[in-house]
């Protein structure tokens, strides 16, 4: 398996570069300087603007004629009439502030190592100025909420820095007797970065803004040498070794609460954090972060048979050599995605954003928002099949307010149930994020969003079977959005229910005089519109409730307007055979019904093979992101060397955002390079990773489905399969030797196999029942048990 540490032999340059740490709520990025440190921080509620109504009384008249002007095929003034139902664009996510650490002992240094040790999830730096040797030890305490810094000379009394706090925002600096203060205020509008507004960043006055307001603060404690707290920062002269402690809030108190008058006391708060760690040792603090968090990542290891020569080299420098050649990167790589999830979201937190947690921008790439149409949802496809369901939480909570909050978009546009567009922000904003006619159709009107969050609710549910929570929370938020599916639906000609406006995010089709964005019933449309009614219909027999309305969207799902193969073989994108604009585009929101959806499979051959036509004709290069999505897409259609083809292009080194923004890979702290930065390729290769090694999408487990030719031996541990069943495999020669399957809950198991197998019960033959379609077997399965497989014996053992 070798070290999962990123490694780097000089501090960093850029931001991209540096190395991030968080605790679901705090974040920050570790840049290594010597003579200067810097701690870029980030709190996850510190967005700008307040809670947003969208009003927009003509929405009904105009939407009838919209769908009129697509009757008529007069697509491009569809688009263009569409700018009148355009809401607020979101707000931003903010930088809180910096760290920074002057030190006396200059900037000749030697043996320089900076690393992110992904086992204990700490991040180390260390070298030497003559004889003596510094080192820093930095982590993020998800059980006491603070930002923890350990730093220590091998000599005694070497340790004199200077430690000052900043921030891009508007704020003012203080200090008590034992701790610097930074406290400020978020701007009341933030601009998005592709507007080319003359004044883009809005603040009101402090103590009547309704914009959020934070502070941060920042402790030690010493055994030695002297600590002096002034105006111009904390200062530490001629200690040995020092803890640094950073605890930060703000007055975000909820989507529909003012932070002003409603709002939280940042103050208390952070006070309340820092009181806490300071009066505990470091090495109490160290234990609860390394049990809180090994407690997360351990569920996983994977073991891809690599060797250990490559560990010592500097993780840029892998990637540059070696690329996906070194199968210990890729290890690396797939762990990484796990960590950055454990870093970013944790119960209690906001869900991860575009950037996660870490963000150095007051208008950072769009908006640093969560874009609902791929890249917020592909955030959290890790979450059930890599062992963090814990992690889905924050985003499974986000979809419930978005719900309340999108009932009342339905309203305006005459609808029962709730709805949101393309994407949203931590106001839970719902309505057609445009700059009220500023944007563009393409990416602003997309107002089935609630299907798509409503996969994520099922998911939850098909992963851990927990019926309480489908009952109380899932089924109610999905049943709300099949509601607002049934009422935006209407008929065509031919008496098939469609969606109209209809977009295919983010992609244009060509008419006769140009391009356009607005049409009936694209495929992705119908295929979340299917996803939803299906998991709907699922989940009232499975609670025993709601028959008739699952009888209504039968009905309803029966009448959808089919998919439809086009001119080249592929899977049309649109409802009718329309060239794209871009037949390379990065988004494939067509192909949602392969994955993260479950409507093509094998079983629907002609699909499935217009689907890999599809695919074929994107291509293999794009975003970071969507080189993640392919390579799940083609985990999917059981072609494991062409999702390893493509992995191969995203351990691509990207030097800096100025490279070309559709050609995708990983920057030097293997970051996903959109470019810019984007954390969803890092998510979404992760759960990518896991398709190609395991799927049960389909009713029934599937062992090592698309292993690439590249990996012939290997093991992973601790993976999740629909139904309750963690599973650890290892494969020889590309074939199967060894599987487990641990029962969380008992029940049934369906697991595809090549061949007849026997179960053993503590020693005894019990019975397995074939199914010749597809090769499955069923056995009965008993909560707490594990199932072993061994191929070359063909059995499979129970043992307690």
């Amino acid at each position: 398996m070798g070290n999962l540490e990123l490694l780097y032999n000089k501090p960093s340059k850029e931001w991209t570069d540096a190395l991030p740490i968080g605790n679901g709520r705090l974040g920050a990025m570790i840049f290594g300087g010597v003579e200067t440190e810097t701690f870029q921080l980030n709190e996850d509620t510190l967005w700008s603007g307040s809670k947003q109504d969208w009003k927009c009384p003509d929405a009904k008249e105009v939407l009838g004629k919209i769908r009129e002007l697509v009757r008529e095929k007069q697509y491009e003034k569809a688009d263009l009439l569409s700018k009148k139902i355009m809401g607020p664009y979101t707000e931003s996510y903010m930088p809180l502030g910096l760290i920074k650490l002057i030190f006396e002992h200059g900037n000749l240094y030697h043996n320089y190592k900076r690393s992110l040790d992904l086992d204990n999830g700490l991040a180390i730096v260390k070298y030497s100025i003559g004889d003596v040797v510094y080192t820093r030890e930095i982590f993020a305490s998800y059980p006491d909420q603070v930002i923890c810094m350990r730093l220590k000379s091998s000599k005694q009394g070497m340790l004199t820095f200077h430690a000052k706090l900043d921030s891009l925002l508007r704020h003012r600096t203080d200090f008590d007797g034992s701790k610097l203060i930074i406290k400020g205020i978020a701007p009341e509008y933030s601009a998005p970065n592709h507007s080319n507004s003359p004044n883009p960043l809005v603040y009101g006055e402090p103590g009547e803004t309704e914009a959020i307001q934070f502070e941060g603060q920042l402790g030690a404690t010493l055994e030695d040498g002297k600590l002096i707290i002034d105006n111009d920062g904390l200062h530490i002269i001629n200690a040995t070794e020092v803890i640094l402690y950073f605890s930060a809030a703000t007055s975000f108190n909820g989507f529909n609460r003012s932070p002003n008058r409603q709002g939280k006391n940042q103050s208390e708060i952070a006070s309340g954090y820092l009181k806490k760690a300071i009066w505990q040792s470091y090495r109490a603090l160290l234990d609860n972060h390394l049990y809180d968090y090994k407690s997360l990542f351990n569920r996983v290891i994977i073991d891809l048979d690599t060797e250990k020569r490559n560990n010592q080299l500097p993780t840029d420098d892998r990637i540059q050599r070696f690329g996906a050649k070194d199968k210990g990167l890729i290890e690396l790589l797939f762990q990484y995605g796990r960590y950055l999830m454990i870093a970013s979201s944790r119960p209690g937190s906001q869900p991860a954003n575009l950037q996660g947690i870490w963000n150095k921008e007051t208008r950072p790439p769009w908006s640093s928002n969560y874009t609902l149409n791929i890249n917020a949802p592909m955030n959290y496809w890790l979450t059930e099949s890599s062992s963090l369901p814990e992690c889905h939480e924050p985003f499974i909570q986000f979809i419930h307010s978005l719900a309340e909050s999108g009932k009342r978009t339905a309203e305006i546009y005459g609808a029962r149930g709730w709805a949101v567009h393309h994407c949203t922000d931590i106001w839970c904003q719902t309505a057609p994020s445009g700059g009220y006619g500023e944007g563009e159709a393409v990416w602003a009107i997309w107002p089935v969003g609630c299907a798509w969050m409503s996969q994520h609710l099922w998911e939850h549910y098909s992963f851990s079977q927990d019926k309480k929570f489908l009952l109380e929370k899932a089924y109610p938020i999905m049943k709300a959005a099949a509601l607002f599916c049934l009422d935006w639906l209407i008929e065509d000609e031919e008496g098939n229910l469609v969606t109209a406006p209809s977009t295919s995010p983010e992609n244009l089709f060509k008419t006769d005089s140009g391009f356009a964005a607005i049409s009936y019933a694209s495929t992705m449309d119908m295929a979340v519109i299917w996803d939803l009614f299906k998991n709907c219909i699922e989940s009232t027999r499975i609670l025993g409730m709601d028959e008739l309305f699952a009888q209504e969207l039968e009905a309803a799902r029966s009448r959808l307007y089919p998919m439809k193969i086009g001119k080249y073989g592929q899977l049309q994108e649109w409802f009718l055979d329309f060239e794209e604009e871009d037949p390379h585009h990065r988004h494939s929101a067509h192909m949602f019904g392969v994955y993260p959806g479950r409507q093509i499979t094998k079983d629907t051959p002609e699909f499935y093979q217009a689907a890999k036509t599809s695919l074929n004709r994107r291509g293999d290069e794009g975003t970071g992101w969507s080189l993640a999505w392919k390579i799940g897409l083609w985990a999917r259609l059981g072609d494991g060397n062409r999702a390893y083809r493509i992995l191969s292009r995203l351990l691509n080194l990207v030097e800096s955002h100025e490279e070309k923004m559709h050609e995708g890979g990983v920057y030097r702290n293997l970051f996903d390079a959109h470019p810019p930065f984007q954390i969803d390729g890092n998510f979404g290769v992760t759960a990518a990773i896991v398709e190609l090694l395991l799927q049960s999408h389909e009713g029934f487990i599937r062992l090592l489905p698309s292993l690439p030719d590249a990996w012939p031996n290997g093991r992973i541990k601790g993976i999740r399969a629909r139904g309750g069943f963690v599973i650890d495999l290892e494969w020889k020669k590309h074939q199967l030797v060894y599987a487990e399957i641990y029962s969380e809950v008992g029940g049934t198991c369906l697991l595809q196999s090549d061949g007849p197998v026997s179960l053993k019960k503590e020693g005894k033959t019990a019975t397995v029942t074939y199914q010749e379609k597809n090769n499955i077997i069923r056995f009965n399965t008993e909560k707490g048990k594990r199932y072993i497989i061994k191929q070359n014996a063909a059995t499979i053992n129970e043992n307690k």
